[in-house]
């Protein structure tokens, strides 16, 4: 999913004669292209739009994919808008839950809270 100015020449003339001999391969990159162009530039306003264009795709798992986002649309459309992120407390979350599965069946609860307390890393 490079930018296109970033293909060498050789990938370029390769994505375009598989573009031209597919066109199911042209629909999945023009909405893939799409939606990283979305992620990249936090254009959440337009995930509606690629919806319903990815729902009209002739490949199944795009289509699935486009209405998994619809499931959650406010929820994807934030992460695609805003610019907090729970990126941080997830990364402690998933430190704690190794920390636990690590420690299951072999120490108390106490020095499962005081590793969770003073660990640092």
């Amino acid at each position: 999913m490079r930018r296109r100015d970033a293909l060498s020449p050789r990938q370029s003339a390769d994505l375009e004669q598989a573009r031209l001999a597919c066109p199911d391969i042209t629909q999945a990159c023009n909405l893939a292209r799409a939606f990283t162009d979305m992620v990249r530039h936090r254009r959440g306003h337009l995930l509606g739009e690629w919806i319903r264009q990815a729902e009209r795709c002739d490949q199944a798992p795009i289509r699935s994919f486009a209405s998994f986002l619809r499931q959650d649309f406010d929820a994807v459309t934030a992460g695609l808008t805003l610019v907090y992120s729970s990126g941080v407390v997830e990364g402690h979350v998933c430190r704690v839950k190794l920390l636990k599965r690590s420690m299951y069946g072999r120490a108390s609860f106490t020095l499962l809270r005081a590793r969770i307390l003073t660990h640092h890393g």
